[in-house]
C-alpha cells in the first residue's frame, strides 16, 4: 500500500528495506537525522538510467521548482550547471565509481588504486607515452615515452653552488641503470671549466679548473631498469602492432585490455 504526503518530516531515523547498519545506533544511542536505504536509489531525472547501474544513481536535476545551481568562485570561477552531484567536503569511495560526464574538483583527488581513463586506454601508474604514425617512414609507427624521448627516462635537475657533488635520489640505485646516466652542466656567471669527474650510485662528482667556486645548473638523465627497453620505431598500423610488452604501457586513446 502506498501513502502520499505533501510534506514528511522525520526527526530521528529513516529506514527503508531490510537490514540496518549498527553504527547508526539503536534506542537511546541512535544518531538523530540518520538514514538507511537498502537501494537501489535513483535521484534526479527518472529516465537517466534505463536499468540498475549502481546502489545510488544520481541523474541531472530536472525539477522545475529547483533553481539552477550557482556556485560563484567554485571550479575556477565558472558556473557549470545543472550539476548532478556536488560535494563540498571530503569524499571517500571504497569501491569503483562510474561517472559518464566531466568531473571537477576544487580540492585534491586521492586514489589508493589505479586511476584509469579513456575506457582503460590510459592508466596513470603506467609509463606516459604517445604512439603515432611514423612521420617519415610509411607503414611504420613512432612511440615516445616520458619525457617524449625514445627511452624510458627519468631525470633530476637543479642548481649547484659552492659544492662539487650532486646528490642523486636515494631510490635511483634500484630504479635506474646507473651506466645510462648522462649529465649536462651549464656554468652560471663565468666560464669554470667544469667536467664530470665520476658518477656513483649516490652522486655525481664534478671538478673545475677555475679558481672560483662551482656555480652551475644541471640536468641528469637516466633510463629506468624496471622493465624492458622501449622499442621506439616499429612496423605496424596501430599500437596493437607494438612488438614489445604491451602491459608496460598505457597509450592514450587505445585500449590493450580486450577480453572476450
Amino acid at each position: 500500500m502506498a501513502f502520499q504526503y505533501d510534506d514528511l518530516s522525520i526527526s530521528h531515523q529513516f529506514i527503508v528495506g531490510e537490514g540496518f547498519p549498527s553504527f547508526l545506533g539503536l534506542g537511546d544511542g541512535k544518531i538523530r537525522g540518520s538514514a538507511y536505504i537498502e537501494g537501489p536509489v535513483v535521484m534526479g531525472e527518472s529516465t537517466a538510467f534505463p536499468n540498475v547501474a549502481a546502489t545510488l544513481m544520481v541523474g541531472p536535476n530536472k525539477n522545475v521548482d529547483s533553481p539552477s545551481p550557482q556556485t560563484p568562485g567554485f571550479l575556477c570561477g565558472t558556473n557549470f550547471s545543472p550539476y548532478s552531484l556536488a560535494v563540498y567536503g571530503d569524499a571517500v569511495v571504497f569501491d569503483n565509481i562510474s561517472i559518464n560526464k566531466d568531473t571537477y574538483s576544487g580540492g585534491n583527488i586521492v586514489a589508493q588504486g589505479e586511476v584509469i581513463s579513456r575506457c582503460g586506454g590510459h592508466v596513470l601508474s603506467a609509463k606516459k607515452n604517445f604512439d603515432i604514425p611514423h612521420p617519415s617512414k610509411e607503414g611504420w609507427r613512432l612511440r615516445h615515452t616520458c619525457t617524449e624521448a625514445p627511452y624510458n627516462d627519468v631525470y633530476v635537475r637543479g642548481k649547484l653552488k659552492n659544492s662539487s657533488e650532486i646528490m642523486l635520489p636515494d631510490y635511483w640505485k634500484d630504479f635506474v641503470d646507473i651506466s645510462s646516466i648522462t649529465v649536462s652542466i651549464t656554468p652560471i656567471g663565468a666560464h669554470q671549466d667544469i667536467i664530470v669527474k665520476a658518477v656513483t650510485q649516490e652522486k655525481v662528482i664534478l671538478q673545475s679548473k677555475s679558481t672560483i667556486p662551482i656555480n652551475c645548473f644541471y640536468h641528469i638523465f637516466a633510463e629506468r631498469k624496471d622493465g624492458e627497453k622501449l622499442i621506439s620505431e616499429y612496423k605496424g598500423e596501430s599500437p596493437a602492432d607494438y612488438p614489445g610488452n604491451k602491459d608496460e604501457y598505457s597509450v592514450v586513446g587505445f585500449n590493450y585490455d580486450r577480453r572476450d
